[in-house]
């Protein structure tokens, strides 16, 4: 007896959307890890070095996670109030943090306590970091200054204090180490020049500034704020090259991916954006709430998100079919481990053992169906999930049915209910093109089953008139559709050019010339 033959369902053809090789690869960051912190992540650090470990500043405590790890290697958690701006410095041995309390501590990343503690500030230090030296610290704070300090000595080397509201953003440079770039809360982005000690640039940003970052070649300067992401020329004096306005509330961080050179912002709308060189949108990523912090790995291979509940996001990429597939090469094939391998020819008096056929698991609806219970197995491809994400299965359902010949069968001696629903399906495709051949075939039959009982529930009557305005708007659409086609065919038609053996006719070749005949009968004309 031959097995029972799963329903065939039809295949829906969907506009998809349109893949690039920027969608193919911020979409290998796939697996996301979520861990929950003690209160909203102000910064997200990565180390420079292998293997990238990171660090997150949130509430009154700084944590070391590493890039694969859920529990933080290393926890510093000796602040009496808010830790801000936990960074590393380049060769990942040291670690710099501002508090709420105005003072800047330095930690070494393998011990617990301060190695040093740098007071001068007399308000909250948001944002801090390392000089490309190694040897200064910058900070930031509420009292309108940004510092640099002695690492060794927790000397106070220098003081600016050319903003007017609070700074809130703080950047160096990797390649000048007297370079710094702040950006505050009275709109503007300053660039100091610490061998001159004073400011040499300023740009008007027009809005808040949450933060900036510089292009490691130092040509470009990006500030966000408000809902605006803008670029500056640094070799241009910080003339605006551009001005994004993709987020829909306030932009609050921005990091560059070093492999693949693409900007990425984050924002309080949720949304982590992605831009090309020629800053337009190439991808986006959604979270669960809004967007305080983001940072990615050196090597592209981490990209964590922090949030305003306390949630951290870390999302993996996933490697390379390239590297994949030399791994398995350098692993090689399991099947040389067997002595029959791939290669192996059966002899003659070798016995075929059959492997025994696959358990066949069978949806409700054709476990109904190989039963005969045609009205059941229609109601179970009518179910509410199936009938809103997959309409195909109902379609391939009904399509069984009529194939089978007990379609009419299926549909009769349903109760309100049932019938309802069956209408609300058709009510729903019955003018999609890939289900309309069936649907209206169901819904003649429909009329003809409960024309005699339609009255008696003014729900089903009302579903079937819905469904007659439908059907008729669908027919006044394509009917003015076949005259827009025909106007469309007559104008196609006048415009065509005519064929070049009838313009070619000369006008004098149509002359005609009068014959002499004999007496009697009527010249004939012919042409000369």
């Amino acid at each position: 007896m031959a097995s029972f033959k799963p329903t065939k369902i039809p295949v829906v053809q969907q506009l998809g959307e349109k893949v690039t090789e920027d969608t193919r690869y911020w979409k290998s960051f796939k697996t996301t890890v979520q861990v929950k912190e003690f209160g909203a992540i102000s910064k997200i650090d990565f180390s420079p070095l292998p293997p990238h470990n990171y660090a997150v500043t949130a509430s009154t405590r700084v944590q070391i996670y590493g890039p694969h790890s859920q529990e933080p290697q290393r926890s510093f958690t000796r602040f009496k109030s808010t830790a801000y701006g936990g960074c590393f410095r380049g060769d990942g041995q040291l670690l710099v943090t501002g508090s709420e309390e105005g003072l800047i501590r330095l930690f070494d990343v393998s011990g617990r306590v301060a190695l040093r503690q740098y007071s001068g500030h007399n308000k909250a230090v948001r944002v801090t970091s390392f000089l490309s030296d190694g040897f200064r610290v910058t900070s930031g704070s509420d009292d309108l200054t940004c510092r640099v300090w002695d690492v060794a000595t927790a000397q106070e080397l220098l003081c600016f204090s050319e903003h007017t509201d609070y700074i809130r953003a703080l950047a160096t440079s990797v390649r000048n180490p007297d370079l710094i770039i702040t950006g505050a809360y009275d709109h503007t982005v300053r660039v100091y020049d610490a061998r001159q000690e004073k400011c040499v640039m300023s740009m008007d940003h027009g809005q808040p500034v949450e933060s900036v970052l510089l292009y490691p070649s130092d040509g470009l300067l990006v500030s966000t704020g408000g809902r605006y992401v803008k670029v500056w020329d640094m070799l241009k004096g910080g003339q605006q090259l551009v001005s994004l306005k993709n987020h829909h509330k306030t932009v609050t961080c921005v990091c560059m991916s070093a492999q693949s050179n693409r900007l990425l912002t984050g924002s309080l709308d949720r949304h982590v954006k992605v831009y090309n060189s020629s800053y337009k949108v190439v991808h986006s990523f959604e979270y669960a709430a809004s967007i305080l912090s983001m940072a990615i790995s050196p090597d592209d291979g981490v990209l964590a998100v922090g949030m305003t509940n306390g949630v951290l996001s870390v999302r993996h990429r996933k490697p390379s079919e390239e590297k994949q597939e030399a791994d398995r090469k350098r692993r090689g094939p399991a099947y040389r481990v067997f002595v029959k391998g791939r290669n192996y020819i059966p002899k003659q008096d070798d016995f075929l053992v059959k492997k025994s056929a696959a358990l066949q698991h069978l949806s409700k609806h054709d476990k109904n169906l190989k039963s005969f219970a045609v009205s059941k197995a229609l109601n179970s491809a009518l179910e509410l999930s199936l009938r809103k994400n997959k309409p195909e299965v109902c379609v391939g359902v009904l399509l069984e049915l009529e194939r089978r010949g007990t379609l009419q069968n299926a549909l009769s001696g349903r109760d309100e209910q049932s019938l309802v629903s069956l209408q609300k399906f058709l009510l729903r495709f019955i003018t999609d093109p890939q289900f309309s051949p069936i649907l209206l075939k169901v819904a003649d039959m429909l009329i003809d089953i409960y024309q005699s009982v339609v009255c008696e529930s003014a729900v089903v009557e009302r579903y079937f008139q819905e469904l007659l305005d439908c059907v008729s708007r669908e027919v006044d659409y394509e009917r003015d559709l076949m005259q827009v086609l025909g106007m469309l065919d007559t104008l196609f038609a006048s415009s065509t050019p005519r064929s070049r053996a009838t313009t070619s006719i000369s006008p004098v070749s149509l002359m005609a010339t009068p014959v002499t005949t004999p007496q009697g009968t009527e010249p004939q004309m012919q042409p000369a």
